[in-house]
């Protein structure tokens, strides 16, 4: 049985939650990699930067499983700039793994990944830095003992990583609390009195933090907090192939969760991803110029998509996935908050699914099927 220390010292057993964060679901690869992890480590760090890569993107030598599609070299660039103590700001469409690749990058250099703070517009200071046990302040006055930890505290004291989902959702001058942490390395806590009024922060702290691109007109970072960041851009998956795999493993995995058995053909999630792959660039492989719909078609969304169609087979079908069964869940994706997008998605049906229904047949030809549901 997989368990874990979360942040707060709790033991998290993988079997009895919805989804377990990624120092217990990868707990034996952690394992592998650090009995066999003999490159130097940063102070702090669980792993080498070496075995940190190889986590996030598989290796032979402990036998690792790849969890991030994307740009190595990014993946490398981020744990570089982290060994560095530069806090690491990663950018990019809504549903391009930057919170997967934030949640696996504490794990593997942490140990833990749930020090999080989850940005939105009603976050305040308090709520990350730290409060107070209002019963023991009006006891005891300002005391260690009457201090409520938040995140940025506790990653901290003990030397951790902080994840920042979402920081340009927070109002400037939440944001602005970070500036004086990352340079500094410490944060002030003018109500105590004594060792406890400045809190030095522990080899090993560090900020990981996301945004996405969309969100730039919510809350624009200060040119002082960007300096304090190294800023790498998350694009999508480019690769079909690789798509192909992770959507395939992502809704297997989501499907075992599920208890839900489902057969799952490669050339099946190929349509879908392909299908994804022309809407998001607004061109097919073959040069066809489609409309690209308003919404995100990321591969979060795609898996999301594998899913809901695989349940779907296996509730009210005969557990087996078919495209007709991905086109009855597309619309799901692609139509949000823009009628048009209805338009555009009849569109790349009627113009490119039935061309390769008749020129392929098979899979197409069944997503061909699913026309009637767009409505």
């Amino acid at each position: 049985m997989a368990t874990t220390k979360a942040s707060n010292d709790s033991t998290v057993d993988a079997t009895q939650v919805l989804r377990p964060p990624a120092e217990v679901l990868h707990a034996d690869e952690l394992a592998s990699l650090a009995k066999a992890d003999n490159q130097p480590r940063p102070p702090g760090w669980q792993l080498s930067p070496k075995a940190v890569r190889s986590f996030i993107c598989g290796s032979k030598a402990p036998k690792i499983a790849r969890k991030f599609y994307g740009d190595d070299v990014l993946v490398e660039r981020a744990i570089v700039g982290l060994a560095g103590n530069r806090g690491l700001l990663l950018v990019g469409e809504p549903g391009t793994a930057k919170s997967m690749l934030s949640e696996l990058l504490a794990a593997a250099i942490s140990g833990c990944s749930t020090n999080t703070i989850q940005g939105s517009s009603g976050t305040t200071e308090d709520q990350i830095k730290y409060s107070w046990n209002y019963a023991l302040l009006l006891a005891e006055g300002p005391s260690p003992r009457a201090l409520v930890p938040g995140p940025l505290h506790v990653g901290m004291s003990v030397g951790q990583i902080v994840r920042f989902e979402e920081v340009t959702r927070c109002p400037p001058e939440i944001q602005d609390v970070l500036i004086g942490i990352l340079s500094e390395k410490l944060m002030m806590v003018p109500e105590l009195h004594g060792d406890g009024r400045v809190l030095l922060a522990k080899p090993g702290f560090n900020i990981i933090a996301t945004a996405n691109i969309r969100d730039r007109g919510v809350h624009e970072m200060s040119s002082a907090l960007k300096r304090r960041f190294n800023f790498e851009t998350v694009h999508p998956i480019g690769e079909l192939a690789q798509e192909v795999n992770l959507v395939s493993e992502q809704c297997q995995r989501l499907l075992d969760e599920s208890s839900a058995k489902v057969a799952v053909g490669r050339e099946v999630i190929e349509v879908l991803v392909t299908a994804f792959h022309d809407l998001r660039e607004g061109v097919t492989a073959d040069g066809v110029q489609v409309e690209k719909p308003a919404t995100v078609m990321s591969t979060a969304e795609a898996v999301s998509v594998a899913l809901q169609a695989s349940l779907d087979a296996y509730y009210y079908g005969d557990g087996t996935l078919s495209s007709e069964h991905i086109g009855r869940h597309l619309v799901g994706a692609v139509i949000k908050d823009n009628p048009d997008d209805l338009k555009k998605l009849k569109h790349y049906f009627d113009v490119v699914v039935r061309q390769r229904s008749k020129d392929q047949g098979g899979p197409w030809a069944d997503l061909g099927k699913a026309r009637k549901w767009l409505r």
